[in-house]
């Protein structure tokens, strides 16, 4: 069941992205699709049924829009830093210990951290997340957690059925 659940993902994010419909390009969609799956399944979606899948499936879709939002909210933050005339720019690590417990969900946190502007990831493990913040107040939003708790929900319930998937 994974295996057919990572091909159709696969091949619908081939869709997405080559907006194109040619015999040629659904065609290597398919196949490109495939070789994905078989080389993936397990990674993503571990040994979980149908409905928790489609939960967690469903989680990430939400998630995608609200991340947009906040990469956002966050490029006009650090224009507002840029073109301030006081110096606003407050440098830091923070450290803190994540929530999130699998491979899939520490890489997830970790680049959204990154992709946010103004906080970088400098260390990611399931122990101890070390973040570079440009200032304060992004510094208050990784610690506030909200990130964490909107990826452990996509991560769903894969932290407890161990295998492959857990870290």
């Amino acid at each position: 069941m994974s295996f057919l659940i990572t091909t159709i993902m696969m091949f619908i994010f081939w869709i997405l992205l080559s907006g194109e419909f040619t015999f040629i390009l659904i065609t290597s969609g398919i196949v490109a699709s495939l070789i994905v799956a078989y080389l993936s399944h397990d990674i993503f979606i571990g040994k979980a049924d149908f409905k928790t899948e489609t939960g967690r499936v469903l989680k990430f879709i939400v998630y995608v829009p609200w991340l947009l939002w906040e990469i956002i909210l966050a490029n006009v933050e650090i224009a507002y830093l840029v073109l301030n005339p006081k110096p606003l720019v407050d440098p830091q690590l923070v450290r803190f210990k994540p929530d999130v417990k699998t491979d899939l969900g520490i890489v997830t946190l970790a680049h959204s951290i990154t992709l946010t502007p103004g906080t970088v990831t400098v260390e990611a493990n399931r122990e101890e997340f070390v973040i570079h913040a440009i200032w304060q107040k992004s510094a208050e939003g990784i610690i506030s957690g909200e990130m964490q708790r909107k990826v452990k929900g996509i991560e769903g319930e894969a932290e407890e059925l161990g295998g492959e998937n857990s870290v």
